[in-house]
């Protein structure tokens, strides 16, 4: 199973409170290849606020990610290079193509795509975007996943014609990526419509951040009835997952790192939840428990393991949280 590492790139995100850069992101992202991290992955929203847990809601900054993702193409050489994931309203679906072509071609074919329907009300409101129904965001990611197939799909340099509510008349990706199909992630919890979007559209689906076994085992069910409804085998639809993750030197020490990231959680929202409920859906606790819940999604297709590593996702307050993950879930594979 390969190991991902959500980079750190919102004002929150470094160790004391550092304000964010890309050279700080950069070297986090050069550090998890020399580390033997598979992958690395940042999000996308204009700011992030801290007012869905109940804390401040003033806006905290973050970079944007495909010309972060650029940036760290040309700074790292093994890596994967993910978005997890981009908010489908936020770009043209044919300038996202393109844009992604070309991050594939800077990287050598290393891009992961991934796409959602985005969620953020405020950030959408202050920057012009409709937000919308729920219904309505979903369209507007089904018109990007379609536009993607069709250009990220199509042999170099041979005209696509789609048509639809985002039209392509004999379209063409010059310079075409280097892999073919361009690989797409949706992201999501993983209801009906989403998957049935991602079987027809997508490479795959990813869910995070707390997410236990036998829920997901659950939501299988779904994926095959989408994939049955599409005519697509299953064994091709790729899954990965992320999860935040305090890894202990023992469960003693898990315990006490819980204790001292929940009292740092903003809101204190995670003020009544004790050490089980929170490993429960996360990775998280002594390395043996850490390993068998590797083993338990392992067991059930999941490729990839994108660890967010603390109890905010794409933060690293604490360097040596990812030093574990190396040493634990990757080092023991």
């Amino acid at each position: 199973m390969r190991v991902g590492l959500s980079l750190p790139h919102y004002g929150f995100s470094l160790p004391g409170g550092s304000p964010i850069s890309f050279e700080a992101c950069a070297a986090w992202a050069e550090r998890a290849e020399a580390l033997g991290f598979d992958s690395v992955w940042v999000s996308d929203h204009f700011f992030y606020a801290f007012d869905r847990y109940g804390g401040d809601p003033a806006p905290i900054a973050s970079l944007e990610p495909l010309s972060t993702l650029a940036g760290i193409a040309r700074r790292t050489r093994r890596v994967r290079l993910g978005t997890l994931v981009l908010a489908a309203p936020f770009r043209p679906p044919a300038l996202l193509a393109r844009a992604a072509a070309t991050l594939d071609a800077l990287s050598g074919g290393r891009l992961e795509l991934g796409v959602g329907a985005g969620w953020f009300e405020r950030e959408f409101e202050a920057f012009g975007y409709r937000f919308g129904t729920v219904g309505e965001r979903f369209a507007r990611l089904e018109a990007c996943l379609e536009v993607l197939a069709a250009l990220g799909g199509a042999e170099p340099g041979r005209a696509v014609r789609l048509e639809g509510p985002t039209p392509l008349r004999d379209a063409r990706l010059l310079p075409a990526p280097v892999q073919r199909p361009l690989p797409v992630w949706v992201g999501g919890k993983g209801g009906p419509r989403l998957l049935r979007l991602a079987a027809r559209l997508a490479g795959g689906w990813n869910v995070v951040w707390r997410v236990a076994p036998h829920a997901y085992a659950a939501r299988l069910a779904d994926v095959a009835a989408a994939c049955a409804e599409v005519g697509r085998d299953p064994a091709t639809f790729r899954r990965s997952v992320g999860l935040y993750a305090l890894i202990g030197e023992d469960e003693r020490d898990a315990r006490a790192l819980y204790d001292l990231a929940r009292a740092s959680m903003p809101g204190g929202a995670l003020d009544a939840e004790d050490h089980e409920v929170w490993c429960a859906d996360t990775l998280s606790g002594g390395p043996e428990r850490v390993l068998e819940r590797v083993a338990a999604f392992e067991a059930l297709g999941v490729e990839e393991l994108i660890v967010a590593p603390w109890v905010l996702p794409f933060a690293v307050p604490m360097p040596e949280l990812v030093e574990r993950v190396a040493e634990v879930v990757i080092g023991r594979r």
